[in-house]
């Protein structure tokens, strides 16, 4: 017989297991409230970097003359000016992300994963009790349950969203007229990525960070290479300015800080963090332990503390990225159904931060070698030397390497500048298999190339 798996979540960690469980021959239910994808689909990260991806075209078509290009109107006359149809910028990202739902419900149907709409909660560790839309139950028997409810924003009794002009980062795709003057809440990795987009987008933007500067959470060089771009391109960045209260009056909104100053804007987006999706669960009376902010206790092969209970995703707090979630329902289907696994392993995970620029980093960062917990040699060489980034009028942005003293191992990496995202990957391979920095260095790159800066970087890590 086969062991019969329940998922609840459609998200990441939840449809990535679901095609792991069915190609390992389980009898898979996947139990689905808000729609296939979850969150990461159709509210935040496909939707989010479809509306970044219009707004990098901006970046590039408002720097074209550098490179020699000029627009002109219909009379002849030279342009003046970019615009954006936010409403139709919109209605695409909204568009696109069904369409990715959809291909998943079609992936899952292909494997065989039954699809249960509704909510779904643990009677007992083996047993999940579903509500369904039309208020009746279903009850699935299971040898293995995922939970991989995900999150959502954080919101606060002083900031209430009201989805017209104060919005958290899952309601911005409602807005059908261009902001006047955009105020976003929370430097860190959502916020920053919002204000750059919309920034680009030739929206007047107000970012109000609590820290000292954005992206306290990421490497220290490559969020001030971020805020003097966003500064020089026209974004007012309040630092060391916490929020105490965000008011709507008209069409005019206030967000006041703690210290008495007021910004005033035509709509605000708060990016406050996120809370986990694990109220009514029945997690306590099926003995899967929380944390004190309600996140699921998940260990490294994704088990929680009630026995045949896997969690991943958002909902773990474990570095919350899609990837991540992805990754976490593998594994636990991998472990559960007795397949070979490996243990989650943080240091080898590439993340991207989508503003402009590309922040994008794997394995150990400067934060942990200047506080002594890793010893590694560090070599920053700055994409402006670099010859694709002359042609292009690229001038912002770096790639920095960090390796072990006396093996040379690469054991992490930073790039700065135009798809970091994409530039990142040799790094990320080089911290998986524990290469060299001579082994990168002596790979062939193109010429030119943006790589060409990794394995120049590779080469200055270089003993004799």
């Amino acid at each position: 017989m086969s062991d019969r798996v329940v998922i609840v979540g459609g998200g990441p960690g939840g449809y990535e297991a679901a095609h792991v469980a069915a190609q390992l021959g389980a009898e898979v239910t996947v139990v689905d409230t808000d729609g296939l994808g979850g969150s990461a689909v159709l509210t935040d990260c496909v939707p989010s970097k479809t509306l970044i991806a219009t707004a990098e075209l901006m970046t590039e078509m408002s720097e074209a003359a550098e490179l020699g290009i000029g627009f002109r109107d219909l009379e002849g006359d030279p342009a003046t000016s970019v615009s954006v149809d936010l409403a139709r910028v919109n209605e695409r990202v909204l568009a696109l992300a069904a369409d990715q739902s959809a291909d998943i419900a079609r992936r899952l149907e292909r494997d065989g994963v039954r699809v249960v709409i509704g909510r779904g909660r643990l009677a007992a560790p083996d047993r999940v009790e579903v509500t369904l839309p039309d208020g009746g139950t279903e009850t699935l028997e299971a040898d293995v349950v995922l939970l991989a409810t995900g999150a959502q924003p954080r919101v606060l009794p002083t900031a209430q969203p009201d989805g017209e002009r104060i919005l958290t980062w899952e309601q911005v795709y409602g807005m059908d007229e261009v902001p006047e003057h955009l105020v976003v809440v929370g430097s860190g990795v959502t916020g920053a990525e919002f204000a750059s987009a919309y920034l680009a987008l030739g929206i007047e933007v107000t970012l109000v960070s609590s820290r000292d500067r954005v992206l306290p959470g990421e490497d220290a060089d490559a969020a001030e290479v971020l805020q003097q771009v966003a500064t020089r391109r026209g974004m007012n960045v309040l630092s060391q300015s916490r929020m105490e209260s965000v008011t709507r009056e008209g069409d005019a909104v206030t967000v006041t800080l703690t210290d008495g100053r007021t910004v005033q804007g035509s709509h605000c987006i708060l990016a406050l963090g996120s809370v986990p999706n694990t109220d009514d669960l029945g997690l306590a009376e099926a003995g899967v332990q929380t944390d004190e902010g309600g996140f699921i206790r998940a260990d490294r092969v994704s088990r929680t503390t009630a026995r045949g209970v896997y969690a991943a995703g958002d909902c773990t707090g474990v570095l919350m990225l899609a990837s991540v979630a992805a990754m976490q329902g593998r594994i636990a289907m991998w472990h559960a159904l007795g397949d070979a696994v490996a243990p989650l392993d943080l240091k080898q995970v590439s993340a991207n931060v989508f503003t402009s620029p590309e922040i994008a980093t794997v394995g150990w960062s400067q934060q942990a070698v200047d506080e002594g917990g890793i010893n590694a040699e560090v070599v920053t060489l700055p994409l402006s030397g670099n010859a694709r980034a002359k042609m292009q009028g690229v001038r912002d942005g770096f790639v920095k390497l960090f390796c072990r003293p006396g093996t040379g191992i690469v054991v992490g990496g930073v790039v700065v500048g135009p798809r970091a995202s994409e530039l990142i990957h040799p790094v990320s391979i080089a911290v998986a298999e524990s290469l060299t920095a001579d082994q990168l260095a002596q790979a062939f790159t193109v010429y030119p190339s943006m790589s060409g800066s990794i394995a120049e970087a590779a080469r200055r890590l270089h003993h004799v």
